[in-house]
């Protein structure tokens, strides 16, 4: 493809109080490739800015447009033409706001800067989306509260959807629910369970098919296109919501409590549905109970059962005692807590049970569960008001924990890395709970409601709601042939050259999406519309056959060879940093808007992911006599806030063959560091990067130099 680039130059916003922005210009005109026009304005981003350089694109025709101004997360439609490439140089927030005005220093990175920006459009090219013609049926497995809430909203948007239930009728578990918490103003009385409308709504609309009694055989295919098998039915659909739900605590496992020993210690699912029914009796003999003791974290937030809290057990009990006491008269309540856990207006209905004096509320430590003299005995320590509490009641209520239904067979799928999806070590399934809290490890599938963490019947609704429209948006972006979260505006995707595939299967180990497959040598066979254009598998390679268009191994490179090396004898140091676009790019964004200052001899670049960095880069930059290496990403661990799962972690896994480089090289390993840094520790950068310089400026110059 013959390239034309036109480069401008912003002066406006401080640009041109902190360097020569004509000495920047002069730099851009000499770049490879060769700029056909570099202009220079003092607000780009202005009208008159705007459609000077909207005048120059359009008699120039350019396939390339590089813009030194600000940071490229900000005027993103506005900098944009059809069918031209174009690349942001960040000379304002990383260059300008970050470094002494007209120092030496801050006019060569602006250089450099520049010559990097123009070197990529070099090799970029303008992607060309893979497109496909997606089904416009969503389908929901699981026919409870949040599978049927989310079938709704997906068939109020005007989409078809499938919705699959194991059990002979919908409902799931919220069937057994008698009444549930307040839903309204003034938030202090029990609400209708809402599941007998939402089932008649499901079964008269048009749009919704009800399959009952029904299991996912297989699925196999990718977003757009997940070919499904069910109850001897096939079909397609675009996009999967799993709204299996949750189940309660195995009673039985709480022994110490009683449960699964005494008759007369029950479950709360035991207990809603003696109150369903009208007759609250002791299993033990029949006898009509008068006094109920509810014991609160019942196998939840325990190491040895369920660490996590679940939830809406406080909830469930509050709104049980409240049962219980009015359904009959001389009734009484007692409930033993930990801590009462109640969020937002559900403040309110705690307020009002703690203000009935037939509901007693005891702060304490369960001893011991045991019967005694034709009760059930609940010993209390650790109280706030007496050191030792009895309680005698009629029946014992265990406010159960939730597990969720995740364990499969659910989804069945045919893909490499599995047929379920990636969970925690709760049973939850993996997603970024932070910044994509229906998204799961598998592209196109969703989860919402109890399976996706503990929640009330409302939480439920409102959540899959979320992911019905997920579902949605991801059938839309297949059908423009765009990425799905985070990088919803991507069109591109991976390319492999399979020529030079060694089978390594690295590609398709290290996806954390399970975009690919593999035939029966090893050879990766991919589905784009699974990908979320993380680059992981590019770096992953050794043999650097995985690119996209506007992202590759050989486009990096060569903007690393666009930085001036000084010579050894200048002793100008000279530093590359790789920072993820997801969270360091805009922490550095924010250093800069607070002016904070840091060492202006490192070049950042930034990457969609740690995990997308190819250690020929790093070989390719110490060799060139780059002095040191930084990289910087987002954490990872049990607490990960990488977009991208494992994109962190694998980069710092993959440090330990760097070191061979090194070794080849023989340099030291403290010329490489990689840093984990969340968005909101910008103040920390300043800081890491002025250590990591100090401590290879140490070291002394890099011997390559030069060569």
């Amino acid at each position: 493809m013959e390239r034309k680039v036109c480069v401008f130059i912003c002066s406006g916003c401080g640009i041109s109080e902190a360097f020569d922005v004509s000495k920047v210009e002069e730099a851009s005109k000499e770049a490879t490739p060769r700029p056909a026009v570099v202009k220079v304005d003092p607000c780009l981003c202005g009208d008159d800015g705007f459609l000077a350089m909207s005048k120059v694109i359009e008699e120039e025709k350019p396939t390339h447009v590089v813009i030194g101004a600000c940071s490229q997360r900000l005027f993103q439609d506005r900098f944009s033409w059809n069918g031209v490439f174009v690349e942001r140089v960040n000379l304002r927030e990383h260059c300008a706001w970050s470094h002494e005005p007209q120092d030496v220093g801050t006019l060569e990175l602006a250089q450099d800067l520049m010559r990097m920006g123009i070197a990529k459009c070099g090799k970029a090219e303008m992607p060309e989306p893979h497109v496909e013609e997606p089904s416009e049926t969503v389908l929901v497995i699981g026919g409870g509260i949040s599978g049927m809430t989310a079938a709704l909203y997906a068939a109020d948007a005007g989409y078809g959807v499938v919705l699959v239930e194991k059990d002979d009728k919908l409902g799931g578990f919220a069937r057994n629910i008698y009444k549930t918490y307040p839903s309204a103003p003034p938030y202090d009385k029990v609400a209708e369970n809402p599941v007998s409308g939402l089932i008649e709504r499901c079964e008269t609309n048009p749009r919704i098919k009800v399959l009952l009694g029904t299991t996912i055989d297989e699925i196999s295919g990718a977003p757009g296109k997940f070919s499904v098998k069910a109850g001897g039915k096939e079909f397609m659909v675009g996009a999967i919501v799993v709204a299996t739900g949750f189940r309660p605590y195995d009673i039985k496992k709480l022994t110490h409590l009683g449960g699964g020993v005494l008759p007369d210690v029950v479950g709360s699912d035991k207990f809603e549905e003696m109150l369903m029914k009208g007759d609250v009796r002791r299993p033990s003999d029949g006898r009509e109970v008068k006094k109920v003791a509810f014991i609160q974290c019942a196998g939840s937030r325990d190491k040895e059962h369920l660490p996590y809290c679940s939830g809406t057990c406080c909830l469930t009990s509050l709104k049980q005692a409240n049962l219980f006491v009015n359904s009959g008269e001389d009734k009484e309540a007692y409930i033993v807590y930990k801590d009462i856990r109640t969020p937002a207006q559900h403040e309110r209905f705690y307020e009002a049970m703690q203000n009935d004096p037939r509901i007693m509320l005891a702060e304490g430590t369960v001893k011991g569960v045991m019967k005694s003299d034709g009760v059930v005995r609940v010993e209390v320590e650790n109280s706030p008001t007496l050191t030792n509490m009895q309680i005698d009641a009629d029946l014992v209520v265990l406010a159960l924990g939730k597990v969720p239904n995740s364990d499969g067979p659910i989804l069945n799928l045919t893909y490499r890395k599995g047929k379920e999806l990636p969970t925690l070590k709760y049973g939850f399934p993996d997603s970024n709970f932070i910044c994509f809290p229906y998204e799961t490890e598998r592209t196109g599938i969703y989860t919402c409601g109890c399976v996706r963490q503990p929640m009330d019947m409302a939480s439920c609704m409102e959540d899959a709601a979320g992911a019905a429209m997920k579902a949605i948006q991801c059938i839309y972006a297949t059908s423009r042939g765009a990425a799905v979260h985070p990088r919803a505006w991507d069109m591109s995707f991976p390319e492999f050259f399979l020529q030079r595939c060694t089978q390594c299967k690295r590609c398709t180990e290290e996806c954390p999406f399970g975009t690919l497959d593999e035939d029966a040598k090893g050879t990766p066979m991919p589905n784009p519309t699974r990908c979320r254009r993380c680059g992981v598998c590019m770096g992953a390679c050794p043999e650097r056959i995985v690119s996209f268009k506007d992202y590759s191994v050989q486009i990096i490179s060569d903007m690393i060879k666009a930085i001036h090396v000084p010579e050894e004898f200048e002793e100008k140091p000279r530093y590359v940093g790789f920072i993820c676009e997801n969270d360091a790019y805009p922490a550095l964004d924010l250093a800069g808007l607070n002016h904070l200052k840091y060492s202006p001899l490192v070049r950042f670049i930034p990457v969609r992911c740690l995990g997308s960095v190819n250690r020929v880069w790093i070989a390719d930059a110490l060799s060139r006599g780059i002095d040191g290496v930084l990289l910087i990403g987002c954490k990872f661990g049990d607490d990960y806030q990488c977009h991208f799962i494992k994109g962190s972690e694998l980069c710092n896994k993959r440090m330990e063959n760097v070191q061979e480089d090194l070794n080849r090289l023989a340099l030291e390993r403290e010329r490489i560091k990689l840093v984990q840094l969340a968005i909101n520790d910008y103040q920390k950068l300043p800081q890491i990067v002025n250590e990591f310089v100090e401590s290879v400026n140490a070291l002394g110059m890099n011997p390559y130099k030069g060569f």
